[in-house]
């Protein structure tokens, strides 16, 4: 029973990591259960083959798995989504049921104890899980899309505008953030130009995506979605924290759509060592860590980012504190948050692909307090990349105060529209 069991778990993580086993969630998972349901396979043969006390209700879990591992392997997300709600409470009957056999066929006390613990983790995820649908059908209810999902190729990123005039700010949330987290300051400059909010692939209303996720992808990707949208250029682009790779490299990309920028303490970049060598996950190499990610990710499944969400956001308005929460939540964004992560030092090397900007309006803005030491020369640096530009240090405020807590804000909207009246008037920025 005991290597039935272990073969299982053993195989499980081989499969897991295999080559041709993609690297996405669903089929890390899929493969997962395959192999759980091979343990429970071999108990059911070989107890009855080699025992004069055969198991061969476990045929039923080993069914039960492996038909949930093949429908994700096969199916992918089309099968997520009804597994997430039918696969939970099946599970928790299926345990209740594995209890009542085990106590009407095993007689061995040893036994049972090595299996009900099993048992017992397996009613946990069952309602872990049946938790997390529930929970994510009740704030989606609660907190509607506020814009409207556009396609870029292959997926739907969320989209949302509001006010009116140009030029139009562009605003990018920081690493593991959506655009509620934007919510004193989108509707500050919202009263005196137009303001585009997003999400990147997997976060907020966004759908996930299958493709990597580095800052090219990412600034393509919006590049695109403004595209479809219509959203007339040029643009001014504001980016906090890892959004000021995102912002860099878009201007880099597209610097006739680009009128001005804000870095509200944008994440430090640095030249890449071997500029020829694989990123984590590139084409053609074996993604180690986007492997791990997705094994990470299925705790969202189980409800275990519910339970951190409530921690987050508390300095935001409160619908946009609750829209980022009921974000948090889910495991398309714990997985997209933990890819953002692994990209970052390929972002950070692509960030740097932007050296010019010219003489067009740009403002750095730096948190004054819990910086690093090398922190204030890069955002000098940053700085140098335009003729028109300026360098503000703003005393008191930490790294996510600056856009989420209202004073904080306030000083990123204040920069923000600095920029957007230079670019309307012509004149540059006043020192």
């Amino acid at each position: 029973m005991a290597g039935s069991l272990a073969t299982g778990f053993v195989c499980a993580l081989l499969l897991a990591a295999a080559p041709f086993i993609p690297a996405t969630e669903n089929g890390v998972t899929g493969a997962v259960l395959l192999d759980f349901g091979l343990g429970w396979a071999m108990l059911a043969v070989l107890s009855a083959r080699f025992t004069d006390q055969p198991q061969r209700w476990a045929a039923v879990p080993a069914l039960f798995m492996g038909a949930g591992g093949l429908l994700l392997m096969v199916f992918g997300s089309s099968a997520r989504v009804v597994l997430d709600w039918v696969w939970p409470p099946a599970l928790l009957v299926l345990a209740v049921w594995m209890v009542l056999r085990i106590h009407r066929q095993l007689p061995s006390r040893s036994a049972r104890w090595l299996l009900y613990p099993l048992i017992a983790f397996l009613t946990l995820v069952a309602i872990g899980g049946s938790y997390a649908a529930v929970g994510a059908a009740v704030d989606a209810s609660a907190y509607p899309m506020p814009g409207q999902l556009i396609d870029v190729g292959g997926h739907r990123l969320h989209l949302h505008c509001t006010g009116s005039g140009s030029p139009t700010v562009v605003l990018q949330p920081g690493g593991g953030e959506m655009s509620s987290n934007l919510g004193w300051i989108a509707p500050a400059v919202a009263q005196s130009t137009r303001v585009c909010v997003y999400d990147r692939a997997g976060r907020g209303w966004s759908e996930p995506a299958d493709t990597r996720q580095d800052g090219t992808q990412i600034a393509t990707e919006l590049h695109t979605l403004l595209q479809n949208a219509r959203v007339p250029g040029p643009y001014v682009l504001a980016g906090h924290s890892f959004g000021g790779y995102y912002t860099l490299i878009f201007a880099a990309l597209y610097p006739d759509e680009v009128a001005g920028m804000v870095l509200v303490d944008s994440s430090d970049s640095s030249p890449a060592v071997n500029p020829g060598s694989a990123s984590p996950g590139a084409v053609g190499s074996y993604d180690v860590l986007g492997r791990v990610a997705a094994l990470v990710s299925i705790a969202g499944r189980f409800g275990l980012a519910r339970l951190y969400a409530p921690v987050e956001a508390g300095s935001l308005p409160p619908r946009a504190r609750d829209e980022v929460r009921a974000s948090i939540a889910t495991a398309n964004s714990l997985r997209s948050t933990i890819d953002e992560y692994v990209q970052a030092n390929a972002s950070g090397q692509e960030a740097t692909s932007m050296r010019d900007f010219g003489d067009k309006p740009l403002i750095v803005l730096t948190a004054g307090v819990g910086v690093a030491a090398a922190h204030p020369a890069a955002q000098d640096h940053l700085a140098t990349l335009s003729a028109n530009s300026l360098h503000r240090t703003i005393d008191g405020a930490e790294h996510e105060g600056l856009v989420a807590t209202q004073e904080g804000a306030s000083a990123t909207t204040r920069a923000i529209l600095d920029v957007v009246e230079s670019v309307r008037s012509g004149v540059p920025l006043a020192k």
